[in-house]
């Protein structure tokens, strides 16, 4: 539809001087749905949805019609831009990430593959999802204010950024235990969003991490530790939104869901909501070879949030398989993503290859960024190149 051909917009291009550029923006407004994660559906798209949001255009047009400045005082508050379509703070903007098909690195493949670009929230991982979540549940619970507590959590990196950044819009200090063998850029990052950092024994893993941790809660007045392992808000708001978006984006055409099993809370969330929509969805979770947990071998730390019961299968890739994968992703798709990322891709490759499933459609979630990566073995060989690089 051209953009003066909604009735309101036509009258309005007639009636006051807008340019083209102007009347596009305002149609394309009409049907641009505010992306909160509270108080606003992402999955809403009833008569009454529809219509908030085109009275949200419908304010906006007669806002920037009107020839009548604002009162200066008003410049200061937000009341008169209360239908706007402006997110009150970043935390507004988790969530609703787009899914896109891989086209080159599926060749042999009978099935088709979407992946669900978590590298684009805010904060550039899916982590951002739990940290909001699990900030806000311990808020509205009453266990927690940014005046009294202090935020203490262990992590290898993306749940502390994704605490870290929630945490600033909100005032609180936060605290995280980590490996010392964490990369560089996570370290920058958490220190950027104000967060302090202690550095645990790489030797003893996310286990020493999260000792420290409850270490310095025992010592710390008022200090709060969310245990995103056996934190139910971690799995529940992958059960509210991240499932539900995979469901509403491909109109409940989806038959193979795969993810990463870190904490659990990816693989139990979305796992739950879509065999509620259909129970003939299977559900893969997928380990690194190394040091997998659910299938026996070298048992690591078993998430207390995950269901295995959800789980239909378990595949297990090698960290080679899954930095080579990563590395085709950015040349062959032009998706810049991280190691978990090329792990998924792997397993749902290998699915999408079996001839059962010919002309089914596997969801994969690519957790992270791939800039995050920069100085590991993902780009390491590239980072090496690029710093011996000579002026011509």
């Amino acid at each position: 539809m051209a953009a003066s051909s909604h009735p309101l917009l036509t009258h309005l291009s007639h009636s006051v001087r807008f340019s083209s550029i102007q009347i596009q923006s305002l149609h394309l407004s009409t049907f641009h749905p505010l992306r909160h994660i509270r108080g606003c559906c992402f999955c809403d798209t009833s008569n009454s949805s529809r219509r908030r949001r085109q009275t949200v255009a419908t304010s906006f047009v007669a806002f920037k019609a009107s020839a009548v400045p604002a009162p200066a005082s008003s410049y200061a508050s937000r009341e008169f831009l209360d239908t706007v379509n402006i997110a009150d703070d970043v935390t507004q903007l988790i969530g609703r990430t787009p899914m896109v098909y891989l086209n080159k690195v599926t060749k042999g493949c009978v099935a088709n593959i979407a992946a669900k670009l978590e590298s684009m929230e805010p904060c550039r991982s899916i982590k951002d999802r739990i940290g909001y979540s699990m900030i806000s549940d311990a808020e509205e619970s009453g266990a927690i204010s940014p005046e009294k507590n202090i935020l203490v959590e262990p992590t290898s990196g993306n749940t502390g950024l994704g605490i870290a950044f929630v945490a600033a819009t909100k005032g609180y200090k936060v605290i995280v235990t980590m490996p010392a063998s964490v990369n560089l850029e996570r370290r920058i990052l958490l220190h950027a969003f104000g967060a302090d950092i202690v550095l645990t024994d790489p030797k003893k893993g996310m286990k020493g991490a999260v000792d420290k941790a409850e270490e310095i809660v025992l010592n710390t007045p008022n200090a709060y530790m969310f245990k995103q392992f056996d934190n139910m808000a971690n799995a529940k708001i992958h059960y509210e939104t991240t499932g539900p978006e995979i469901w509403e984006d491909t109109m409940g055409s989806v038959n193979i869901f795969v993810a990463c099993i870190g904490t659990g809370g990816t693989v139990a969330g979305c796992g739950q909501f879509l065999k509620m929509m259909n129970k003939d969805v299977k559900v893969v979770g997928v380990e690194p070879a190394e040091r997998n947990v659910i299938s026996g071998e070298n048992p690591g730390y078993l998430p207390s949030i995950l269901d295995v019961n959800l789980l239909d299968e378990v595949l297990k890739v090698t960290n080679d398989e899954a930095v080579e994968m990563a590395r085709r992703l950015a040349l062959e798709e032009g998706l810049l993503v991280g190691i978990s990322s090329g792990a998924a891709a792997t397993a749902a490759i290998s699915i999408a290859k079996r001839p059962e499933n010919a002309g089914k459609l596997i969801v994969v979630v690519f957790p992270s960024f791939g800039e995050r990566y920069i100085s590991t073995v993902l780009f390491r060989s590239i980072h090496e190149e690029v710093q011996s690089m000579q002026q011509i």
